[in-house]
């Protein structure tokens, strides 16, 4: 199958489970690329932000320059993915420490809200978006929306009500980690999103 050229995937490749984002998108046969200063999302149409150390990445995100000008391009449309530290980085508010680093998903999250790497797990999720076939989610010292704010839609829940999935607009926030499984779907969701972006 021929690569989709209509779109080109950014991967944040400061710190994380980068590397495993660009295998999911190349699976999936978009362009995709290594982000790491202001200047390489000229001619992206989308972003994914992985999974990693939320406070690391944050401090490394400002040290590149890279926190105003994607905040910029989040408010003029631009899609992006996170993932556990990337849903921290999205979010409006943390609740156990001070300001997000984006400021621009309109959800409050719980850093570690599971507890430690060895309360690390993997759960079927219904999420009804991507199918019916439920999804194997791997959560790994995972956060939690512990609030949703207006414009928000949850996407997925624990068995206990707990939000672990959600998008608002050209945002996708996911607690756990899809890059670990060999179900592309929500990576394909993501990409949907991109490519009605790039229709507009």
């Amino acid at each position: 199958m021929p690569k989709d050229n209509a779109v080109k995937i950014g991967v944040l490749a400061l710190q994380g489970a980068f590397e495993e984002h660009l295998a999911c998108l190349n699976r999936l046969k978009v362009e995709a690329s290594e982000v790491r200063l202001p200047e390489e999302f000229d001619g992206l149409n989308g972003l994914v932000i992985p999974g990693g150390e939320s406070t690391t990445m944050a401090r490394l995100m400002r040290d590149y320059g890279l926190t105003a000008p994607l905040r910029k391009l989040i408010r003029n449309g631009f899609p992006v993915m996170g993932t556990c530290a990337g849903m921290i980085v999205l979010s409006h508010k943390i609740a156990d420490v001070g300001a997000p680093t984006l400021d621009a998903m309109n959800i409050k999250v719980h850093r570690n809200g599971f507890g430690r790497q060895i309360d690390s797990f993997e759960t079927d999720l219904s999420i009804p978006v991507i199918g019916k076939k439920p999804y194997p989610a791997v959560f790994i010292r995972a956060p939690f929306i512990e609030h949703v704010g207006d414009g928000v839609e949850v996407l997925a829940r624990l068995s206990d009500g707990t939000a672990v999935a959600a998008r608002q607009g050209n945002m996708l926030a996911l607690s756990f980690h899809p890059e670990l499984t060999d179900d592309l779907r929500l990576h394909a969701y993501f990409l949907d999103m991109v490519r009605n972006s790039v229709k507009r």
